[in-house]
C-alpha cells in the first residue's frame, strides 16, 4: 500500500512539473471562428484585426474576447492595418481597404475616410516611416506626413503591375508587385529602380526589412533575400516546406515567415526554417503580428491564433544546436532552372569546402564555394545567367567526402 502511495505521489508530482498542453501548441482565440483575418496591428494593450469582409476588430484582452468597430467606415474588406504617432504623441490606426484608407484617431470611435490625392481605391499595403505613411493602391505608390489629409503621389519609373508588399529599410523604400518584381526608391519616390537579380519569381506577396536584411515572400519560389539593399537577391529556403509566402515579422533574430502550409522560425536570417505548426489547425497564414510575449497568426478562415515565443524559439534552439550526422548534398531547386538554383548541403564537422560547377565534357565552369566552413547546413544559390542552356554537374567535396549531381539549365 506504502509503495502504491508513492506511485501516486511521484505522478502527480510530475503533472506539477511537466509543461501543460496550452503552452506547447498554438491556441485559437475567442470569437472570430471562420473569419480571414487578412490583417493585424498592435497599440499598448490593444490588438486590431482586418478581415475581408466584416471589417475590423478590437481586443483588450490578448484574444481573449473582440469587439466590432466599424463605425463610420464605407467599406468592409481590409488588406492592411499600420499604427502611425503623431507630433503631439497621439497613436492612430489606419485601414486599407477596398475603397481607400481610414483613419481612427486615438481615443475616437469613430472611422473617416482620409483619401484626397489618391487615384485608386484599394490600398492593399501600409508601411510607416517616421511620421510619414506609405501605400501601394493599385499600381501606384502615395505618401502623406499630414495623417492623410493629403497624398503625394511617388510613381516615376514604376510600371503598372499591382502592388502588394511595402517595406522601409533606413532611407530606402521597396515595393512588391504581382508580376514585375520588386523596386526600390529614396524615401521621396523620386525614381524607381527595378530589382530583379536573382529572383525566380516576380510575383512578390511580402516584403520585410529587417536590419540591414530584406526580405521577399513570393508566390511559387518560398523567400529571397538581399543583404544589398534589393541589388542581388538569393533564396533562402533551406527547411522551408512551403512555397507560398504570404508575409513576415520578427523580434530581433527570430524571423517568422507565414505561409500557406502555416508558420515558419528562422534564427538565423533566414539561413534555416524549421516549422512551428504544433496545435495549429488553420495553416494558411494570411498575417502575423508580436504582442507582449506572444505571436499571433490571422489564418484563412480560422480566425486568430496565439503561441508564446519563447516556447517557440527555445525548442528551435534545441534542434538547430544538433549537428549534422553526416555529409550531404541535396539535390538543386528548382532543377532545371533559369538562371538561378540554390544548393544545399550539411556537414557534421568542421571541412575546407570545394563546390564547382562543370559542363558535360568535364570543364570548370564556376567555383560557387572555396573555404572553410563549419558544421552545419547550408543553402547556396548559383546564377548562371552568362552560361548557355544545358546539362551540367556541381561537385561538392568536403574532407575525404565527395559526391556529384546533375542539373539542367533551360531557357
Amino acid at each position: 500500500m506504502r509503495y502504491l502511495l508513492l506511485l501516486y505521489s511521484l505522478f502527480f508530482s510530475l503533472l506539477l512539473v511537466l509543461p501543460t498542453e496550452s503552452s506547447a501548441q498554438w491556441i485559437r482565440t475567442n470569437g472570430l471562428d471562420g473569419e480571414n483575418i487578412t490583417a493585424l496591428a498592435v497599440s499598448g494593450n490593444k490588438l486590431f484585426v482586418g478581415t475581408s469582409g466584416n471589417g475590423i476588430f478590437l481586443s483588450t484582452n490578448n484574444g481573449g474576447s473582440w469587439n466590432v468597430i466599424n463605425s463610420g467606415m464605407t467599406n468592409l474588406f481590409v488588406r492592411s492595418l499600420a499604427i502611425l504617432s503623431n507630433v503631439s504623441g497621439d497613436t492612430n490606426l489606419f485601414a486599407g481597404t477596398d475603397n481607400g484608407v481610414f483613419l481612427l484617431n486615438n481615443n475616437d470611435t469613430n472611422w473617416i475616410a482620409v483619401n484626397s490625392g489618391m487615384k485608386y481605391g484599394d490600398a492593399r499595403a501600409l508601411a510607416v516611416n517616421g511620421t510619414s505613411l506609405f501605400t501601394g493602391s493599385c499600381n501606384e505608390v502615395f505618401y502623406t506626413t499630414n495623417n492623410g489629409d493629403s497624398w503625394t503621389s511617388i510613381n516615376y519609373g514604376l510600371t503598372k503591375a499591382g502592388i502588394y508588399g511595402l517595406a522601409v529599410s533606413d532611407t530606402n523604400l521597396f515595393i512588391g508587385t504581382f508580376g514585375e518584381g520588386i523596386f526600390r526608391s529614396n524615401v521621396n519616390g523620386t525614381n524607381w529602380t527595378p530589382l530583379n537579380s536573382g529572383l525566380m519569381d516576380t510575383v512578390i506577396l511580402a516584403l520585410y526589412a529587417n536590419g540591414t536584411n530584406v526580405f521577399a515572400g513570393t508566390r511559387d519560389h518560398g523567400v529571397f533575400l538581399s543583404t544589398d539593399n534589393g541589388t542581388n537577391w538569393t533564396s533562402a529556403n533551406s527547411g522551408l516546406t512551403a512555397t507560398y509566402v504570404n508575409v513576415f515579422t520578427s523580434n530581433g533574430t527570430n524571423l517568422f515567415a507565414g505561409t500557406n502550409r502555416g508558420i515558419f522560425l528562422s534564427i538565423n536570417n533566414g539561413s534555416n526554417w524549421s516549422a512551428v505548426n504544433s496545435g495549429l489547425m488553420d495553416t494558411v497564414i494570411l498575417s502575423l503580428i508580436i504582442n507582449g510575449t506572444n505571436l499571433y497568426a490571422g489564418t484563412y478562415g480560422g480566425g486568430v491564433w496565439k503561441r508564446s515565443l519563447s516556447e517557440m524559439t527555445t525548442s528551435i534552439l534545441l534542434t538547430s544546436s544538433q549537428l549534422p550526422e553526416r555529409f550531404i548534398l541535396q539535390q538543386n531547386y528548382p532543377n532545371p532552372f533559369n538562371p538561378s538554383t540554390s544548393i544545399s548541403f550539411s556537414l557534421p564537422s568542421q571541412s575546407f569546402v570545394s563546390l564547382k560547377v562543370f559542363d558535360l565534357i568535364g570543364r570548370e565552369v564556376a567555383i560557387i564555394i572555396s573555404e572553410e566552413m563549419s558544421a552545419g547546413n547550408y543553402s547556396k544559390q548559383w546564377n548562371a545567367v552568362a552560361l548557355p542552356s544545358g546539362v551540367y554537374f556541381y561537385r561538392l567535396q568536403a574532407g575525404s567526402y565527395t559526391e556529384t549531381k546533375k542539373l539542367i539549365l533551360l531557357r
